[in-house]
């Protein structure tokens, strides 16, 4: 039995995980998005399954690739299907429109969606005679899943991208106990987030100061689970206040709601999707930027969709307000950082106050660890994160063996 890291090794992004144990299972093959977007190293040939821990690209970006010269059954949730489908459509269009070349086609994707083989949670799927495939909520996306696989007489977990704590969308990942081996993400190993409801309460007091002042409120939100929960938390702590949600966020929080037994509260979820105006045309943006509201729209880093429209429509009062892990090369990173973005080519000065609050859907140090405690596995390998070393050795000094492997790394079992 085997592991090999084809991406996201002491990294963030483009996942992708290859586990041999007789049949090949990949776990995620995802892109990362910057300057220049990255993929990770070619899957090899004969893949038996393909397992998608949740939609978001850096987990799923390249896997219609994988289906160009083969069709292994592809494993997900059924709000991951959906969610997965939206987004990969959306790279394409992304790509064609910046001229760049996409790692697969309409028609590898539509071979894969065919290949989808829909998963619940609880539910154990046998792989073979003696292998199985579980998964469990991870806490962090709508139908996002903690993939277990039985095989050889070990059990093997991987993450994906979960989150202990309870939110407005999620109930919290289920913890996995005694496994062989773990691979865990790492992407907050080095501190906690703050605390969730305090977090929101300043959230909502600096909204209500902005539109109190004349101004706007702009959270450029990532389409999948951000989007839902800053509806949700707009529709409870600013009564009154006109939201707006805009851009593939729109599309996102629809298949979220279609889905409500993946969800923590999805009647709370229908109400604020009634209580807020969906935009249509350029004149409700231009009434969104103009009257005091709260505008939530895609993309969460700033590198496409009506957000970067919001940018240069918003008066002096307003304020923008990013609330999630901005990848190095990404305009959100760059607004941050130097107050400049690049819309079509051009690059301007963003003069609005901007200011990030960390409404991470991802686990902090604490809760890594006490995953790690509760899985209490004999192999442990840290991923996804900047600084996997770290995290490993932090828990070499507990007593594991951990790992933190580079690319094309492998490890017998």
């Amino acid at each position: 039995m085997k592991l090999r890291f084809l991406g996201a090794a002491r990294e963030v992004g483009r996942s992708g995980v290859l586990l041999d144990a007789g049949k090949r299972i990949l776990f995620d093959y995802g892109m990362k998005v910057g300057e220049k977007n990255e993929f990770p190293l070619q899957a090899p040939s004969g893949i038996d399954a393909v397992v998608l821990s949740h939609a978001h690209l850096d987990h799923t970006g390249s896997s219609p690739a994988l289906y160009e010269k083969a069709n292994p059954p592809c494993f997900l949730t059924p709000p991951t299907a959906d969610l997965a489908s939206l987004l990969l459509k959306d790279s394409l269009k992304v790509c064609r429109l910046k001229g760049e070349r996409a790692p697969f086609s309409q028609f590898h994707l539509k071979k894969m969606e065919r290949a989808v083989i829909p998963l619940g949670y609880g539910r154990q799927f046998p792989l073979s005679r003696d292998s199985s495939l579980t998964f469990f909520d991870a806490g962090h996306v709508p139908g996002s899943a903690i993939a277990q696989v039985y095989s050889q007489h070990k059990r093997i977990v991987y993450t994906g991208d979960f989150k202990m704590e309870a939110t407005r969308m999620h109930r919290g990942a289920e913890p996995v106990e005694n496994c062989d081996v773990l691979v865990i993400e790492s992407t907050y190993e080095d501190h906690d987030h703050p605390d969730r409801p305090k977090l929101e309460k300043r959230i909502a007091e600096e909204a209500r100061e902005t539109m109190d002042g004349g101004g706007s409120v702009l959270f450029p939100a990532f389409a999948v689970g951000r989007s839902q929960e800053l509806l949700m938390l707009v529709d409870d702590l600013l009564p009154g206040a006109q939201a707006y949600i805009d851009g593939m966020s729109k599309t996102a929080t629809e298949i979220a709601a279609a889905h409500p037994q993946y969800l923590r509260n999805a009647k709370a979820l229908r109400k604020a999707m009634r209580d807020a105006e969906w935009v249509e045309t350029d004149g409700q943006r231009r009434k969104a930027a103009e009257e005091p509201s709260v505008i939530i729209s895609s993309a969460g880093m700033l590198e496409g969709g009506p957000a970067l429209t919001y940018l240069l429509k918003l008066n002096e009062r307003s304020k923008i307000i990013l609330t999630g892990y901005q990848v190095e090369g990404t305009n959100a990173r760059s607004l941050l950082e130097k107050k400049r973005v690049v819309i079509d080519n051009s690059q301007y000065e963003v003069t609005i106050p901007t200011e990030y609050l960390d409404m991470s859907a991802h686990a902090g140090r604490s809760d890594l660890l006490a995953f790690v405690k509760r899985a209490n596995p004999e192999k442990v390998f840290c991923i996804h994160g900047d600084k996997c070393e770290e995290f490993a050795e932090a828990l070499r000094g507990m007593g594991f063996d951990a790992k933190a492997p580079r690319l094309g790394d492998s490890f017998e079992l």
